[in-house]
């Protein structure tokens, strides 16, 4: 990994970011809507399908998998805060039982890494009470994406989900993102869908509501443009962390700075110490917390929780 400062994020406008008219006004018809997802999803997929953007794709990945863990949560009715899904998920010990918050960020972060095409993955994670309908439903919307456009499938798997159980919302969800992954070649899942559903715009779908998918197709776009938004503070994230990288002399600090390109939040004591993550790199528990506390201190992360101990750590706003 080289860390010489890339001329595209140099400035922000550079970044392929939404266009004014998408957001300007809500669309009034699934024609409007059609027409503006048309242009949302073609700036998404330039932003993560050209390697000259250099977004940090599986950081972007586990930041929407956090994302989406708080929204399926409000739409499961538990109203977990991001925080403490968060610290469920990384501060439980190895072995330990994570809880009900936990477990679905570890749901999403197994979802980010499912490639789009792999059924047999996708049915593991979603479990056996379904395995007979997954290829089903995610074709259909595939269909439906067809002849109506990417985000007609994503509703119609929605749909399809829900009305054989009206509190699979987390299955929903992902099975939508997987249709939406096909329907653009993405090779693997983004979770976008969840981000600004709400329980009622899933109810108004399953009862056939008038303006139900409407609804909920403009949600979706919304979801979309927040996407970008993430895509393009952690493109000028990474950067800002990149630029500083070859000034930091704590040993290790390339594995470092490369683990905190790929998590949205470290622990030094356990992400860092007594080994780095993924590597046979050493470095102290003392050594982890001055390391984060001088990216802290250089700007290029901030600590994520307030609290005096059990820190959590990560680039970005």
């Amino acid at each position: 990994m080289t860390y010489a400062r890339h001329a595209l994020t140099d400035d922000q406008q550079t970044i392929p970011q939404m266009p004014v008219w998408v957001t300007s006004a809500q669309p009034e018809t699934l024609e409007d809507v059609a027409f503006r997802s048309g242009a949302a999803l073609m700036v998404l997929d330039q932003l993560i399908g050209d390697p000259r953007q250099d977004v940090p794709l599986r950081l972007l990945a586990n930041r929407l998998a956090l994302s989406a863990a708080t929204s399926t949560s409000k739409l499961e009715g538990r109203l977990a805060r991001e925080a403490d899904i968060r610290d469920a998920f990384h501060l439980t010990p190895p072995g330990e039982a994570r809880g009900p918050d936990g477990d679905l960020l570890a749901f999403w972060r197994e979802a980010v890494r499912l490639r789009a095409n792999g059924i047999g993955e996708i049915t593991e994670l979603v479990g056996a009470d379904f395995a007979d309908e997954v290829g089903v439903w995610i074709d259909a919307g595939l269909e439906r994406a067809r002849t109506h456009g990417p985000l007609a499938g994503c509703v119609a798997v929605l749909c399809a989900v829900l009305d054989a159980d009206d509190r699979a919302e987390r299955i929903a969800c992902l099975l939508s993102d997987v249709a939406l992954a096909r329907t653009l070649n993405w090779k693997t899942v983004l979770p976008i869908t969840a981000r600004r559903l709400a329980k009622t715009s899933l109810r108004d779908l399953t009862t056939d509501r008038q303006g139900a998918e409407l609804t909920a197709q403009v949600r979706i776009i919304e979801a979309i443009d927040d996407t970008i938004r993430s895509v393009r503070d952690l493109a000028r994230s990474a950067e800002a962390l990149r630029r500083v990288a070859p000034t930091l002399r704590a040993k290790g600090s390339k594995a470092a700075v490369d683990l905190f390109l790929t998590e949205d939040a470290v622990v030094p004591s356990t992400a860092l110490s007594p080994k780095i993550k993924g590597t046979n790199i050493s470095m102290t528990s003392r050594a982890a917390r001055r390391f984060c506390d001088r990216l802290v201190e250089l700007g290029v992360a901030r600590e994520l929780t307030g609290r005096p101990t059990f820190r959590l750590y990560g680039i970005g706003s």
